[in-house]
């Protein structure tokens, strides 16, 4: 994308969500935004294979039920 479409991707977001975003704060967001795209894209191109993720994902044990509800 370029910097204009991301720009206007953010402000579009941003209206949609009904967040106020001066053009200043938009313009630094698209800024972090662009550079977290270009972070995640240098990622994609690693060859990963499934050995290389994480054995498990932690998963905190359910609480106790309350009064018999599970």
């Amino acid at each position: 994308m370029t910097e204009l479409e991301v720009l206007s991707y953010v402000k579009a977001s941003a209206a949609a969500l009904g967040l106020p975003l001066d053009d200043a704060r938009a313009l630094r967001v698209a800024a972090h935004l662009q550079r977290t795209a270009a972070m995640a894209q240098l990622l994609e191109q690693v060859p990963l294979a499934a050995s290389d993720e994480l054995a498990e994902i932690y998963c905190p044990d359910r609480p106790p039920a309350i009064d018999g509800i599970a």
